[in-house]
């Protein structure tokens, strides 16, 4: 059989695959969460992006980045020649850090990538047409294909990326967690990014919302009573509820604000809010917090401070003194905050050791400027597999983030906008300018929460 033979052949099984998932997308009414089974048609993908970045990531157990990061790290790129195709790992010193301020080892990150079981894909109601995909444990959301347009966006801006996350280590922003590029010979190559799932673990999740502060075309169906269909609600679905998290509003709003005038600078829009909830079980509700638990707590919610590394700058006056003003947080008064720290603690900014019952402004302390950054990033975080996206109220865990954070505002975006205007007179749309973007999520997370 020759080589035509055998491509005509791989061909015709490749059609029948699509025609059987066209199929079961029809009958499935396209949403929903399915395995990536050996009838799919994302099949051979997905065992090729599984291979590739099992490799990657041992690269990086074997090569482990070093505490300081480098301009060049930032800028490696790596090739890894497998049997059948090429992957492209980008900057990948840069997420290992990333990865490490987390608190996930690289063989935990290693074994979810790679483990035996099949990856998911989750096909929603959204408008884009890139492809969404899981790992077998949900962990990780979502091995996403993207345009090489907005992977060179977030390869140009990841230094400004890393250093939003150590200014703010609660930020809600998604955390990409690797970028990479498959190529097959003779198949165009495949860009796409591997990031952290805002809902995890989702065992109890009962409701998810896409939330972007506008009302044309942000309704969806939702499932039928007892339909086991994952279906992503919308704002219009939301109208006549409340976020309900007491104390921890605050911190919030305030959290919103800062992070979509980061997405502001980068001129950025058509990003979500991602909702979801659960009920707290009854001893979840009623359980006090012991002076070990609270040590715990605190510790753990600092953990991302530690991307001092990454970059090895320090905070500078001018950034503290920006701070002035900004709201303290939940258990976050400085001198409460002293109480709580683990004794003989190294400072993660590079100060002197400190004792737990040292005071802002001793030597023994950080400065109060220093403890005044602390205060805005500092909260109790649940003791929960995903504690950065996950804020507890008095009744329900919140799991929230905020994706899709790659589409500029250009030409394309700016002909949309004008469209828009003239086909939805009066009407609030998503192709807006990113300033009016960011103040109208805020005031969508002003008015829904309490």
């Amino acid at each position: 059989m020759n080589q035509n033979e055998i491509e005509m052949q791989e061909f015709r099984r490749r059609s029948h695959r699509l025609r059987l998932w066209g199929g079961l997308r029809q009958q499935w009414k396209l949403l929903g969460l399915f395995e990536i089974d050996q009838q799919h048609q994302f099949y051979s993908l997905t065992c090729v992006m599984k291979e590739g970045l099992s490799a990657a990531v041992q690269n990086t157990i074997d090569n482990p980045p070093p505490d300081e990061l480098s301009e060049e790290d930032f800028k490696l790129e790596v090739t890894q020649i497998h049997k059948g195709f090429r992957m492209q790992t980008f900057a990948g010193p840069v997420f290992a850090s990333l990865r490490r301020s987390l608190g996930l080892s690289e063989k935990d990150y290693q074994s979810s990538l790679s483990c035996d079981g099949c990856y998911l894909q989750f096909i929603t109601n959204s408008k884009s047409k890139a492809d969404f995909f899981l790992t077998n444990d949900k962990r990780f959301f979502f091995l996403k294909t993207q345009s090489e347009r907005e992977v060179k966006f977030l390869l140009s801006n990841l230094r400004i990326y890393i250093e939003h996350f150590e200014q703010y280590p609660h930020s809600l922003l998604v955390k990409f967690l690797g970028v990479h590029r498959i190529k097959v010979p003779h198949r165009r190559k495949k860009y796409f990014i591997v990031m952290q799932s805002v809902f995890y673990p989702d065992e109890r999740i009962d409701t998810r919302y896409d939330i972007k502060g506008c009302e044309v075309s942000r309704w969806t169906d939702p499932a039928p009573q007892g339909s086991q269909v994952i279906v992503v609600l919308k704002d219009i679905n939301f109208e006549g509820q409340y976020i309900t998290l007491a104390q921890q509003r605050s911190w919030l709003v305030r959290q919103v604000e800062i992070d979509t005038a980061f997405l502001e600078r980068l001129n950025v829009l058509d990003y979500s809010l991602l909702l979801a909830h659960q009920p707290l079980h009854l001893d979840e509700r009623s359980q006090s917090l012991s002076f070990a638990t609270l040590i715990m707590r605190t510790t753990k919610s600092w953990s991302f401070s530690t991307s001092r590394r990454m970059t090895g700058r320090s905070v500078n006056t001018d950034t503290r003194s920006s701070l002035a003003g900004v709201p303290s947080v939940p258990a976050a008064d400085p001198e409460e905050g002293a109480a709580l720290l683990v004794p003989d603690t190294v400072n993660d900014y590079g100060t002197e050791r400190r004792r737990a019952t040292g005071s802002p402004g001793t030597p023994e302390s950080p400065d109060p400027g220093l403890w005044q950054f602390r205060a805005q990033n500092r909260r109790l975080l649940p003791c929960f597999r995903n504690p950065l996206h996950v804020i507890d109220g008095p009744e329900q865990r919140y799991f929230v983030g905020i994706i899709d954070i790659l589409t500029v505002y250009g030409f394309k975006k700016r002909l949309e906008h004008l469209w828009k205007s003239l086909r939805h007179p009066g009407r609030t749309f998503s192709t807006v300018s990113p300033p009016a973007y960011s103040r109208r999520l805020c005031q969508w997370v002003e008015a829904h929460t309490k």
